[in-house]
């Protein structure tokens, strides 16, 4: 049995998480995305100094699903002002919650979700959301499952590529 543990990252983790960001991200997105708007999403994101910087922003926290040294998924939560759509005070999204290809279908993402939630009780959020392309049923009905619904929509750049994602929150307090 697979036990998959999820930690807060450390700034010596930026590395190893830029790789599995950009990683990921070309593995959900690429196949439906122009080379050259991948390239220019991927350096604009997942380097390693912006890595190191996301991990040490006081709003924002980085969790990673780990298993025998390995990471497996990553999740990024932040804390900042939130779309107009998104009804409550204080609210948290998630901004990335990706599992490598192989973890898929292995508990990581849920593990993940869970944790997510958690932290957003720590800070005291009320409402929880988080952008999902439109495109990306797996992931829609994922979040359905833990409780998320549609509450808007907005712009979500993949290089030069002006894309549709749709917004989705739920209440903190609610159970998945």
């Amino acid at each position: 049995m697979t036990v998959i543990q999820i930690r807060t990252a450390r700034p010596d983790d930026a590395r190893q998480l830029a790789d599995l960001a950009e990683a990921t991200f070309r593995d959900t997105f690429g196949a439906v995305n122009t080379a050259q708007d991948m390239d220019l999403h991927c350096r604009a994101s997942y380097s390693e100094a912006i890595q190191a910087a996301e991990i040490a922003r006081p709003d924002m926290l980085t969790l990673l699903g780990e298993e025998a040294g390995l990471l497996t998924g990553f999740a990024q939560l932040r804390w900042a002002d939130a779309p107009a759509c998104v009804a409550g005070a204080a609210a948290g999204e998630i901004q990335r919650l990706y599992v490598a290809r192989e973890w898929h279908g292995k508990g990581v993402a849920q593990a993940l979700m869970h944790a997510c939630l958690e932290a957003m009780r720590a800070r005291s959020s009320e409402v929880v959301w988080l952008g999902v392309w439109e495109r990306n049923p797996r992931a829609i009905a994922f979040y359905r499952k833990f409780g998320f619904a549609e509450v808007g929509e907005h712009v979500f750049a993949v290089g030069s590529d002006p894309q549709r994602d749709i917004v989705m929150a739920r209440p903190v307090s609610a159970s998945p």
